[in-house]
């Protein structure tokens, strides 16, 4: 037989040239991290920001990378979640089968015959994928309903209790979705957990270019766990980080979709400025100043008010005394799902509104948005 080769990176299948924030985007999306498991994704970070700052943990698992500019103040935390949705081992089946626990946001009509990881505790993924009654045993009043999650198990083609064992598989282990990396036509991107490595991928890359550009402040870093069930370590983290100020990178909803009429986030139209959803109010004096550099530098933005969802900015807005925060994201098609859907121009226009925005926040700026004198 001939020597295999491998197929086209998915850029290179449409002839664009590559960016470097691409190769991050796979890196991070393709890693395993649902919430409390976030080890693959904090070790990329820990790695893209070698040398960028100094970097500590908190006791949930966040990273921080601190890098001091021209002043010790203002602290700037630019905050993105590690974790995805995911599982968690729910139980062994005497059948070999596993039961499941959704850890964040899941809608069961995306979940069937969908591959998975599980995590075993040394860090080994074990593929499995996820399964119910299939629909030639189902009554047809059955078929018309969605199935319930918790009808559904994941299968890793064990056949026994002892099968399972014998991979390694405990009660308890996390599971992350399986998925690929495929670049489209027109610039978008597939693959699962764009919500919210593309804000991961922000955070790496504006630290690394601040390693080589002037800012008159104290930029932290928060890689943040466990936002999917919480949010919880966004506060944690803010302990160590003392914000001053707060930019909270995401992986937006997008709604460009047939039934939305008023839409407030469509691939390619430009980063999503969100001004408030049920857990947070965004800073109006700092929604501003964010829509003013964004005009500076003709970036097109969004401005979105959510009646639904919520970011890390829930923890951080309540910490101490207060955070001025905003959400800068990334609209994204198809979040919570195998085969989430962002626009790469998108991606390149945040990553230079986060780091202009980061460059112009000196104390004056930063002092202004609380003056409620």
């Amino acid at each position: 037989m001939g020597k295999k080769t491998k197929g086209p990176r998915a850029e290179e299948s449409v002839g664009a040239p590559q960016d470097p924030g691409v190769e991050l985007l796979e890196r991070l999306t393709l890693a395993a991290g649902p919430p409390g498991a976030e080890d693959a994704v904090r070790a990329i970070v820990r790695e893209a920001l070698a040398g960028a700052g100094s970097i500590s943990h908190d006791r949930l698992g966040s990273i921080l990378c601190e890098r001091a500019g021209t002043g010790a103040s203002p602290r700037v935390v630019l905050d993105a979640h590690l974790d995805e949705v995911g599982f968690s081992v729910q139980r062994v089946m005497d059948d070999g089968r596993l039961g499941l626990l959704p850890l964040g946001g899941w809608w069961a009509h995306v979940l069937l015959a969908q591959r998975v990881d599980v995590i075993r505790a040394d860090g080994r993924l074990i593929p499995g994928v996820i399964g119910s009654k299939p629909p030639h045993f189902l009554a047809p009043a059955e078929r018309d309903k969605v199935l319930d999650l918790d009808v559904m198990y994941i299968d890793v083609g064990a056949a026994t209790r002892a099968e399972v064992d014998a991979l390694g598989i405990r009660v308890g282990d996390p599971v992350a979705p399986h998925a690929e990396f495929v670049r489209l036509s027109g610039g978008v991107l597939s693959c699962k957990a764009f919500d919210n490595r593309v804000g991961v991928a922000l955070l790496i890359e504006t630290l690394q270019a601040l390693a080589r550009r002037a800012h008159p402040n104290t930029v932290v870093g928060v890689g943040a766990v466990q936002e999917e069930v919480g949010c919880r370590g966004a506060g944690t983290a803010a302990d160590l980080a003392r914000p001053d100020v707060a930019i909270v990178l995401e992986g937006t909803p997008a709604d460009d979709l047939p039934g939305f009429t008023d839409r407030q986030a469509v691939l390619g139209k430009g980063p999503q400025i969100r001004w408030s959803d049920p857990t947070a109010l965004s800073n109006r004096r700092l929604v501003r100043f964010v829509e003013s550099v964004a005009a500076d530098l003709k970036i097109p933005v969004q401005m979105a008010v959510r009646r639904s969802g919520g970011t890390d900015a829930k923890s951080l807005q309540a910490h101490g005394a207060g955070v001025p925060t905003v959400v800068i994201g990334v609209p994204a098609r198809y979040i919570h799902t195998h085969v989430s859907l962002i626009q790469l121009e998108d991606y390149f226009a945040a990553r230079r509104l986060v780091l202009e925005i980061v460059t112009r926040l000196d104390a004056a700026a930063v002092a202004g948005l609380t003056d409620f004198r």
